[in-house]
Parts: structure tokens; sequence; C-alpha cells
């Protein structure tokens, strides 16, 4: 038994609704800039995946369903921060004084 399953459960209802009002945000983006935020999109099939997850989990339902969203959302969240990394080095700044 969960102490305030019930809370729990409309605590993960808003997290599902704010991964989908993400995701939807990130593919309209995408569209925008040919697919530049690929980072954004898995960081919301991530959030969706584990708010749906933690869901079946609570209401014991789904059978095995419920960990294999688990496991999605963190292959999600690791894709997401690898291929969100910065890839070039950041620009040092001028050597010398600065310009008057």
């Amino acid at each position: 038994m969960i102490t305030g399953r019930r809370y729990w459960v409309w605590i993960w209802w808003g997290i599902l609704a704010l991964g989908v009002v993400g995701l939807v945000g990130a593919i309209h983006w995408g569209i925008q800039t040919r697919w530049k935020n690929l980072d954004e999109v898995l960081r919301g099939i991530g959030t969706i995946s584990v708010s749906a997850g933690m869901l079946l989990l609570l209401n014991n339902t789904g059978g095995g369903a419920g960990e294999t969203l688990m496991v999605a959302a963190m292959i999600a969240f690791i894709l997401a921060f690898a291929i969100g990394r910065d890839k070039t080095p950041p620009e040092s700044p001028p050597e010398g004084p600065p310009p008057v």
C-alpha cells in the first residue's frame, strides 16, 4: 500500500499532461528547425513514457507494460542527453587587453 496513492496518481497525470504539451511544442519547433531539436522531442517522449509507466504501476494494471515504459523512458532520456550535448567547443576569450 502506498501512502497518498490517490495524490500520486493526480501528480503523474499532471506530469503526463506536461509531457504531451512539451512533445507537441517540440514537434512544432522541430518542423520549423528541420529537427535540430531532436533532444527536446526525446525528452517529451521520455516524460510521457515515465508518467504512463508510473500510472500503470500505481494502479497495478498492464502487467509488465509499466516496467517496459520505464525502461523506454530511461533510454529516451539517455539518448536525449547524448544527442543534446554541444558538439562544438566554446570559443575562448581573446588574448590581451580589451580594445579601447
